[in-house]
């Protein structure tokens, strides 16, 4: 190769330093200047890959823990994603191998008889002849990146992988809390259901009260149809309850990789206590949600893939290499006359591709486009569930408050309304209306508390999962359901 083509060759080289498109800036979000309750705020700094531990522990609870651990061991949605993630590890490896050039180690050995009745190519007479024919031979090929579409590739495949981590990271997350929420439901039923149990044994001990009196003549026969009426209307709800429980233990069996046949778990009543969430740590919402990292690794992606589109409007340029032997005879394949070699360079240059490489650009800035609102959205998304995880609870405590309140004023007017109808100056239906009463306020009151459980959990997601760092703070009461007596 004359100096001038070795310098155009290296001046070609030189220009690989450069790397159209964009480069990656984080878009900006809008962030809120407080929360309300106002716990101290400050800007975040990405953390999601930070370990969120077990953060279901709070709670307390064994069977909670048991299900959990299964959920992480047997849930296929988990698989999924992990092998998603590997997929995506191994796109990079595919992408990066561009950067570096390609051997190949071929080799050719044929025989060939040629035909003496060819025609002639020359004045000397034909003859057939057979031959040997050795081709052992190595190869280099390499595509100068030299406007950074291969590297601008390699960068949207590594902020995918790190999306498809995120994604990972976020499939935990929500399946933990599915599991947790799906949990703490069914607990709660389990008290209503206990509730509504305890409503029956009291009823049907005034039932027979009731039918006592009416035998004796003191009671009405509408006194006895009454209180019939309110137990068969009670028993009803039981059965009511016990469906929906059913549901929820289905659902848990699915979330723990169980078939929902050969899935139980035994009923119990628990004093569902509310554990305390640091409220300090709103503010960092955005360093450890995944799923706003994935959406802001989805950019990253999406950026890069404006320089590959780009790169597209210059020109390619391969570069190859060729060393071999070539022989009649395998002994003498390593003689020196036997040696065969190449190597050059080709360049292409596209003038009219009816609007390809153009489209391909308008549609990867329609694509950033889309991932920054999306990944904007996913932020507000974000700031409104903790929000409203932040208000909820603190609703929610206030009324399981007013709630306990109304049990034990419920059951103070229950006993009086028995002792005035015992004693003949009042009818039954004042009886059967406090019955009535406290009955309701105790379910509503085991509601709240259900929700107040479940809220948690979300509140607990929506802040990114547990906090390996921190201890958790003091219980707060857990309050009074007030149980039938």
């Amino acid at each position: 190769m004359t100096r001038t083509g070795t310098a155009a060759v290296l001046g070609l080289l030189a220009l690989g330093a450069c790397t159209v498109g964009p480069d990656y800036q984080r878009p900006d979000v809008p962030m809120a200047q407080q929360w309300r309750p106002e716990p101290p705020f400050r800007p975040g700094t990405p953390n999601d890959a930070s370990a969120k531990g077990a953060w279901w522990t709070i709670f307390q609870d064994a069977k909670l823990d048991e299900l959990e651990q299964s959920a992480l061991s047997h849930s296929q949605t988990l698989e999924a994603a992990a092998a998603r993630l590997e997929q995506a590890r191994a796109v990079v490896r595919v992408d990066a191998s561009a950067l570096y050039p390609s051997l190949a180690l071929g080799m050719n050995a044929s025989r060939a008889k040629i035909s003496a009745d060819r025609p002639l190519l020359s004045t000397v007479p034909n003859i057939s002849t057979v031959q040997n024919d050795f081709v052992p031979a190595f190869q280099v090929r390499y595509e100068a990146d030299l406007f950074g579409g291969v590297r601008r590739q390699v960068e949207s495949a590594r902020a995918s992988a790190q999306q498809a981590a995120a994604d990972l990271e976020n499939a935990r997350l929500v399946l933990t809390s599915e599991v947790a929420a799906d949990y703490f439901s069914l607990r709660e039923l389990d008290i209503e259901i206990h509730v509504i149990d305890q409503g029956i044994h009291l009823q049907s001990d005034a039932l027979q009260f009731v039918s006592s009196r009416h035998d004796l003549g003191d009671a009405s026969g509408l006194d006895l149809a009454q209180q019939q009426a309110l137990l068969d209307s009670t028993t009803t709800q039981i059965d009511l309850l016990r469906n929906q429980r059913g549901q929820y233990e289905h659902a848990l069996a699915t979330l723990t990789g169980a078939p929902a046949p050969a899935f139980a778990i035994q009923s119990a009543v628990l004093e569902l206590s509310v554990p305390g969430i640091p409220l300090d740590l709103p503010s960092d919402v955005l360093e450890r949600r995944p799923d706003v990292a994935s959406a802001e690794r989805a950019v990253a992606a999406a950026n890069a893939q404006i320089g590959v589109a780009k790169a597209a409007f210059f020109p390619s340029v391969p570069l190859f290499a060729n060393y071999g032997r070539e022989s009649n005879a395998v002994a003498n394949l390593f003689t020196a006359p036997s040696a065969l070699w190449s190597f050059g360079l080709s360049a292409s240059q596209s003038i009219f591709d009816a609007g390809r490489n153009q489209g391909n650009l308008d549609f990867a800035r329609a694509g950033y486009t889309a991932s920054v609102a999306n990944y904007r959205q996913t932020v507000l998304t974000a700031f409104q569930e903790v929000e409203d995880g932040l208000v909820g609870l603190g609703t929610l405590e206030r009324a399981s408050s007013e709630a306990g309140a109304a049990v034990r004023s419920a059951q103070r007017v229950l006993d009086l309304a028995n002792d005035r109808y015992s004693g003949g100056v009042a009818t039954y239906l004042d009886v059967i209306t406090a019955q009535q009463s406290l009955l309701t306020n105790q379910r509503l009151a085991a509601q709240i508390r259900g929700q107040q459980m479940v809220t948690a959990v979300y509140l607990v997601k929506a802040l990114g999962g547990g906090w390996s760092d921190k201890s958790p703070a003091t219980e707060r009461p857990s309050g009074d359901v007030g149980l039938l007596k």
